[in-house]
């Protein structure tokens, strides 16, 4: 049986020249040809249109709400010990801190405040546990990869560690110098700056010999700061301090972590110094992670380690009565 096909005007046929094998333009229309209306086609669309609204609409009230993506934390201490000799300094020691927070360790001398910053640096090895930096795991790492951690964690040792040959601004320019890549007019506005950060600008042409402990550790800062580091270590800081100086310092480190968004952890047995810095607190007794925590949880804190702690830093001596 033929297909039907259009009307052949003239007596065309719609099956095309036969001489030539061309297919005529009719027999191309026959074959556009469809069945469906119009009318159809408007009906079939704005049913899948309705069909699609109701699919979303019913996706939007069924969604479940996920939760926020959990951020690494920066720098993760994780069953850390080590001990000298029969002496066990850290015993299975945990705490961890994200970017931008400030941890301060508390407790009394010789509990391995200050061992903890030195592994956080590889200065020391720990007998067992897992040290993470960036996710880094620093533990198995050669003194090649600990240097690549050193440029993103620095330290701000007691004595400031400077050079006591150099003046205060040569300091500050040494690791300027050392990472290389800048021009030395770059090098110096990059010191005036830091000094003017730190308020020590009347110091730039000092030696260190002639600073106050105090002003030396903000030198130290300063020279720091000078690395671009992620995170700073500052061992006691506070020490050996006055009470004016020691407020400047927590201020500077409170402005670093606001401004820049610095990474802090802060040794120091100084309670109040840590109340107004520190969003974290690890409490160390006899090598044992006592607390960690939020400084509020800490006050309210029931371990009678952590009592005695805040109970012997309140006491105050009473004033000498009169005769």
């Amino acid at each position: 049986m033929s297909e039907p096909s259009i009307p052949e005007p003239n007596g065309v046929s719609s099956r095309g020249d036969e001489s030539t094998g061309q297919p005529s333009l009719l027999a191309d229309l026959n074959e556009l040809q469809s069945p469906t209306s119009v009318q159809d086609l408007e009906i079939a669309n704005a049913s899948a249109t309705a069909l699609i609204q109701e699919a979303v609409a019913e996706a939007v009230a069924n969604r479940e709400v996920l939760p926020e993506p959990i951020a690494l934390p920066f720098i993760d201490f994780q069953d850390v010990s080590i001990g000298f000799g029969d002496r066990k300094i850290l015993d299975n020691v945990s705490f961890h801190i994200g970017r931008g927070q400030t941890l301060c360790i508390l407790g009394r001398s010789g509990v391995g405040k200050s061992v903890s910053l030195r592994i956080l640096l590889g200065f020391l090895k720990a007998d067992s546990g897992r040290v993470c930096v960036d996710g880094q795991d620093i533990t198995t790492m050669d003194e090649a990869g600990l240097q690549e951690i050193r440029k993103h964690v620095t330290m701000v040792f007691q004595n400031g560690a400077l050079f006591d040959s150099l003046t205060v601004g040569e300091n500050i320019a040494f690791p300027l110098r050392e990472k290389g890549g800048l021009a030395e007019d770059q090098i110096q506005q990059l010191v005036t700056r830091l000094l003017d950060l730190v308020g020590a600008s009347d110091t730039r042409e000092a030696l260190p010999s002639s600073l106050s402990t105090g002003q030396k550790r903000c030198i130290a800062i300063a020279r720091a700061l000078a690395a671009q580091p992620e995170a700073i270590l500052y061992d006691e800081p506070t020490t050996m301090v006055d009470p004016i100086m020691g407020r400047l310092i927590g201020d500077l480190i409170q402005r670093l972590k606001l401004q820049l968004g610095i990474t802090s952890i802060v040794v120091t047995h100084d309670m109040r110094f840590a109340m107004r810095l520190a969003d974290l607190v690890l409490f160390l007794d006899s090598g044992k992670a006592r607390f960690f925590g939020t400084i509020r949880d800490f006050l309210d804190c029931p371990d009678a380690h952590v009592q005695q702690f805040l109970a012997l830093d309140a006491y105050t001596l009473p004033l000498p009565q009169e005769a």
